[in-house]
């Protein structure tokens, strides 16, 4: 199941990819995360990045492991994160506009692993607008960090 959401940014590229490239100040931009504890911090770049992101789902407090796998400055970075039979994969992409306005992506991808993730994951469909809701709330947090800075 894949879901996406953008937003459009008043800014430019280089302090949007500051704020969402920031990842160790996420907790103070993104309303959904309560903590952020970096687990290994790579000697240059993003690639490598690991880091246990808390947040609040469904009334509970849930801590996931997550790393950048690839990632270019100021265009795009990947994640992957895994849990209960489930990879995680998020790509967050900064592009221009013909009018020189920026465009912020978030795109989410769900596998399943396996028979019992696959029946886990039969209803996830019905929380498919419940995800996209979560992820479009977390752009829009880093809009208004980006243009309230």
């Amino acid at each position: 199941m894949t879901v996406e959401a953008q937003v459009t940014i008043n800014s430019n590229k280089t302090v949007v990819w500051t704020a969402i490239s920031g990842i160790r100040h996420t907790a103070e931009i993104l309303t959904g995360v309560e903590k952020v504890e970096i687990l290994n911090e790579p000697a240059n770049g993003l690639v490598g990045l690991k880091w246990r992101e808390t947040r609040l789902y469904f009334g509970k407090s849930v801590a996931i492991d997550k790393w950048i796998t690839d990632a270019t400055e100021n265009r795009f970075y990947k994640t992957r994160a895994e849990m209960d039979g489930f990879i995680f994969l998020t790509t967050m992409t900064i592009s221009e506009s013909d009018d020189k306005k920026i465009r912020l992506t978030s795109s989410h991808e769900t596998k399943s692993q396996g028979i019992i993730a696959k029946i886990k994951s039969l209803p996830m469909f019905f929380f498919k607008g419940m995800l996209k809701k979560a992820i479009l709330q977390d752009l829009n947090d880093i809009k208004t960090a980006v243009e309230h800075k």
